[in-house]
């Protein structure tokens, strides 16, 4: 009886399956899947739930895009929503006007970052924060007389957005169908050990390598040539894959040798994702700037962030009281609702117990990751915080991957929704990071539904 309901539903013209695929068009989405079972339309949400059109119960464990922290109906990011559209629902921050709200935020986001003084500039994603920020460091680099200094480092498996400029940072082969990147983005090796640490290579060579193949590119690049190098403390759309242990340390002093900014693109890792306020707090190193989103505003609006360290932040200013403005905006920068939301979002997370039980439920989430890793068909648990991934493999003694035709991944997510929860796949990853509001009971009803669609799908594809 579901299998006719679901045919007859795919096949209604009306539905509202057909009607996405009329109208819609998906982005970063399997498209054979929605071929096959149709796209998921979300009306609500509850906790860390959310709920389709036909009343169907989702656990979500990727807490929307990583971003949803304090769940789909938080009353008092609604309230504070509400509050700002009845008191001033929109402006921009150009010539020199911007709203109360804005001027706020930017203390707030200094006052939180491991700066002691510094500035911030508004974008509307971290795709655009990033571009913002390559576009800050060529106008500085230019003003101080260095126009070459242009080229941006960044690492194999790094996600730091879409548009042009950050679809040239994000090392990922998906983006060569855009004839990306564009000349002067450099990438270099991913510091992930488990899958590229060579024959009876230790974790500590493994990042001296790193470390020396990533000064080797400068040489070879011209370090007068590169602007930055900027990373994920963890990276999360490659699959949640934590540096090897001491890389951090081992790279900055490299950066600070031939004066190349190092850049902590913190979308994902920042404001509690991995336990401290900030990724590179919980791995010990000190950025020049900082990049934000997602969490910035638990997900209730729009918003990117470039943050500043006071390095830089005199720099362009200096730049820009040269040429007497910074030629550079968006017309939503800072909108007051939004930054309303962000202050809210801040302290929702930092004193009302959230990042606190980031902490709390951190052993219950790695346990869990661990008991699945001992799955034949699981090659690795990583984690850090509240993001993991488990490594699907053919074999697990060589490391070796399902081949692509078994599609594995999209088919554990796709038993996991059958299931009702929302996981997402990510190369042979399966990768789960939960909402902040997550409780004990709802962490086993997670791993219990991914528990029985990794059975499933090892079971059909072995």
């Amino acid at each position: 009886l579901e299998t006719l309901e679901t045919t007859m539903r795919d096949e209604n013209p009306n539905s509202w399956e057909a009607r996405a695929n009329t109208n819609s068009m998906y982005g970063f989405t399997d498209l054979p899947t929605i071929e096959k079972r149709g796209a998921t339309i979300i009306t609500h949400g509850d906790g860390p739930y959310v709920f389709d059109v036909h009343g169907k119960k989702y656990l979500d464990g990727n807490s929307g895009l990583w971003n949803m922290v304090a769940g789909f109906n938080h009353k008092g990011l609604v309230e504070a929503a509400k509050a700002q559209y009845d008191r001033f629902p929109g402006y921009h921050s150009f010539f020199g006007r911007m709203s109360d709200q804005t001027v706020m935020l930017s203390e707030k986001l200094i006052e939180v970052s491991p700066f002691d003084n510094g500035k911030v500039f508004y974008t509307n994603s971290g795709s655009e924060a990033n571009d913002t920020l390559v576009k800050m460091l060529w106008f500085m680099n230019k003003a101080e007389g260095n126009p070459q200094k242009r080229k941006i480092i960044t690492r194999i498996n790094g996600y730091h957005g879409v548009t042009a400029v950050s679809a040239s940072m994000t090392a990922k082969p998906y983006n060569e169908v855009f004839g990306l990147p564009l000349e002067g983005f450099i990438h270099i090796d991913c510091p992930h050990y488990w899958r590229f640490g060579k024959t009876g290579e230790s974790e500590a060579e493994f990042t001296l390598r790193m470390a020396k193949n990533l000064e080797d590119t400068i040489i070879s690049e011209g370090p007068e040539t590169i602007a930055a190098l900027v990373a994920e403390p963890v990276m999360g759309a490659g699959g949640v894959i934590p540096p090897s242990k001491g890389y951090f340390q081992a790279i900055q002093p490299i950066l600070k040798k031939y004066n190349i900014a190092l850049i902590a693109d913190e979308v994902i890792c920042g404001f509690g994702r991995t336990g401290p306020v900030w990724g590179c707090q919980a791995y010990d190193f000190e950025p020049d700037a900082i990049i934000s989103s997602k969490n910035l505003t638990a997900g209730y609006f729009p918003m990117g962030a470039v943050i500043l360290g006071p390095n830089l932040s005199d720099k362009i200013q200096a730049a820009a009281e040269s040429v007497e403005e910074f030629p550079h905006g968006f017309t939503a920068s800072g909108h007051p609702v939004g930054c309303a939301i962000a202050l809210k979002a801040i302290n929702v997370i930092l004193n009302e117990g959230l990042i606190e039980n980031v902490r709390l439920l951190t052993p219950k989430f790695e346990a869990g990751l661990a008991e699945l890793a001992k799955n034949p068909n699981i090659g690795e648990a990583r984690s850090k915080g509240l993001m993991g991934a488990l490594e699907a493999v053919k074999d697990k003694d060589t490391k070796t991957p399902f081949g692509p035709e078994a599609n594995v991944s999209e088919k554990i997510a796709n038993t996991c929704s059958d299931f009702g929860l929302i996981c997402r796949p990510l190369g042979q990853a399966i990768v789960l990071c939960p909402a902040f509001i997550m409780t004990d009971a709802q962490m086993e009803e997670m791993f219990d539904k991914l528990t029985k669609a990794l059975n499933k799908v090892f079971a059909e594809v072995s």
